[in-house]
């Protein structure tokens, strides 16, 4: 057998020189968002299942989503909500085969995320 002197290199070498972009970023967080709604979801169905059920049991459930975790559940599915609108009017207008180019697509990213935020807080003002 011969005797192969291996070299080390690092396994991953395009971890090391890529770097993250916007677009990318935003895709990921509105798969993040999308599955994150789901936790504001099954909050507000538990709070309804259990006005059904009975006193008790719904004492529990509003103590639940009036407590801290409650209303930073619920603020956070308020921004992924707005979020997800944003992310998918972008989407339109990618798909009419506009702003495609990369500095209209950051543009784009960066309008998205700031429009979340601000339309979050004017919500949570206005309500």
């Amino acid at each position: 057998m011969a005797n192969v002197k291996r070299v080390e290199r690092p396994l991953s070498p395009h971890l090391q020189i890529y770097r993250w972009q916007l677009p990318m970023l935003t895709s990921i967080l509105t798969r993040i968002t999308g599955n994150a709604l789901i936790v504001g979801v099954l909050l507000a169905v538990w709070w309804l299942f259990a006005a059904a059920v009975g006193p008790e049991y719904f004492a529990i459930a509003d103590a639940v989503a009036t407590s801290w975790f409650g209303d930073l559940v619920f603020t956070g599915s308020l921004w992924a909500v707005w979020y997800h609108y944003l992310a998918g009017l972008r989407h339109l207008y990618y798909d009419a085969g506009k702003g495609l180019d990369i500095p209209t697509a950051e543009k784009l990213g960066w309008g998205v995320i700031i429009g979340s935020v601000v339309l979050t807080v004017i919500t949570i003002i206005l309500v």
